[in-house]
């Protein structure tokens, strides 16, 4: 199994787009109302379009065997309640055909040289309470809860807990 991981280019928005619907209609079942879901992606290949530009800096495709399986944003903290020493995974997103075959551990540590190789201490992940499976990927990454919790409305209001890994 070869991996790879590059910054996203515009021809990557279709791909990304469609790994992004296909891992929420997964992942997100029984956390975030089936509705909401199905008018976020029909948005989703437009605000792909219109994201990844020739100026990308921060979002990745990640690959196997020449396949684009998975998409990831590492970049500065959306919150400015965390210090300099900070960067975040904005997101981690697998096609449901590559979940648990080490790809997402993969992209990790990745994710985690980029902050490294910009001199950051810690990084910070937002993930749904109620989403055991990806607080488990999380906490097997070296995550932990930090204390820190957000409530936004996804169809329904849903809070969110901010982690954060030791670099």
């Amino acid at each position: 199994m070869n991996i790879s991981i590059r910054l996203a280019v515009p021809g990557d928005a279709a791909e990304m787009a469609e790994i992004l619907m296909r891992s929420w209609e997964v992942a997100y079942k029984g956390i975030i109302p089936d509705e909401y879901i199905r008018e976020k992606n029909a948005s989703r290949p437009e605000q792909y379009k219109r994201a990844i530009t020739a100026k990308n800096t921060d979002s990745y495709v990640i690959r196997r065997d020449g396949k684009t399986v998975g998409i990831m944003r590492v970049a500065s903290p959306q919150n400015d309640d965390v210090g300099d020493d900070f960067y975040e995974l904005h997101y981690i997103y697998l096609h449901p055909d590559y979940y648990r075959q080490g790809i997402g551990s993969k992209a990790m540590v990745y994710a985690f040289n980029i902050a490294c190789n910009l001199g950051k201490k810690y990084m910070v992940v937002w993930v749904f309470a109620d989403n055991i499976n990806s607080i488990k990927f999380y906490e097997k990454c070296g995550f932990r809860a930090d204390g820190k919790i957000a409530t936004r409305d996804f169809g329904k209001p849903l809070t969110s807990i901010r982690m954060k890994k030791v670099l």
